[in-house]
């Protein structure tokens, strides 16, 4: 069995010196994962337990609209549809629930590929370089959406942390399956911007739980070879 403690949590911190995963931080990963799923009845259990773990509405709203760009509009949207029916459920039975911040406006007059190419450089700790290499050189317009759009647009946004953008983004690319190699290099910029060996261990046990074994295996696998590759 896997014990999440609580942690105190400071938003807008990029690295996290913590050792164990925060109750909040499990909440994003179950509610990222059973939404690119598309496990709504279970998604309605996680949303609760998510606003009672402290999240609030414009962070769940942030957690389900960062994933559209990895797991498609369609499974974003039913998501964030299902937190509007938790949220009309709870408002019945009087709870009132914290609406948070909203993203602070980008004052930043660098075009949006610079900003996401900076984005994408601290994340991975790797310079992008130049001639583009691969899909990049040989379909160059995703490149572009890459940086204007997912590392600029809404890796900018600061409701949520890099590292909980980063759990978004591994809880979904553990959930559609098929996409080790993304998820192998997400994997690594976790390490990068702070998580631990053992907040990784961790996040594999809420996949196995939330998800399934066979999921979490494929996960595990992975992992086992990002973390031995740092020896």
């Amino acid at each position: 069995m896997i014990v999440f403690s609580s942690i105190s949590f400071v938003l807008n911190a990029q690295i996290n010196l913590n050792t164990t995963l925060s109750p909040k931080e499990h909440s994003i990963i179950s509610i990222a994962a059973l939404t690119a799923k598309g496990d709504l009845l279970k998604l309605k259990t996680e949303l609760n337990t998510g606003l009672e773990a402290g999240l609030t509405i414009n962070q769940i709203n942030e957690t389900i609209v960062h994933l559209y760009a990895y797991a498609g509009f369609p499974r974003s949207i039913r998501g964030l549809k299902t937190l509007m029916t938790v949220l009309e459920e709870r408002k019945a039975k009087g709870i009132e629930d914290v609406m948070g911040v909203e993203a602070s406006p980008i004052n930043n007059e660098n075009s949006k590929y610079d900003r996401g190419k900076a984005i994408l450089e601290e994340l991975t700790g790797v310079a992008e370089v130049n001639p583009k290499t691969g899909y990049a050189a040989f379909a160059p317009i995703i490149e572009v959406f890459l940086k204007e759009h997912l590392f600029a647009d809404i890796f900018e946004r600061d409701v949520l942390t890099y590292a909980e953008r980063e759990l978004v983004t591994v809880s979904v690319l553990s959930s559609i399956g098929g996409a080790e190699p993304m998820l192998r290099s997400h994997l690594n910029i976790c390490l990068n911007i702070g998580l631990t060996p053992t907040q990784l261990q961790q996040f594999v046990g809420v996949i196995d739980i939330t998800v399934g074994k066979q999921e979490a295996q494929v996960v595990q696998e992975v992992l086992d070879e990002v973390l031995k590759s740092k020896n």
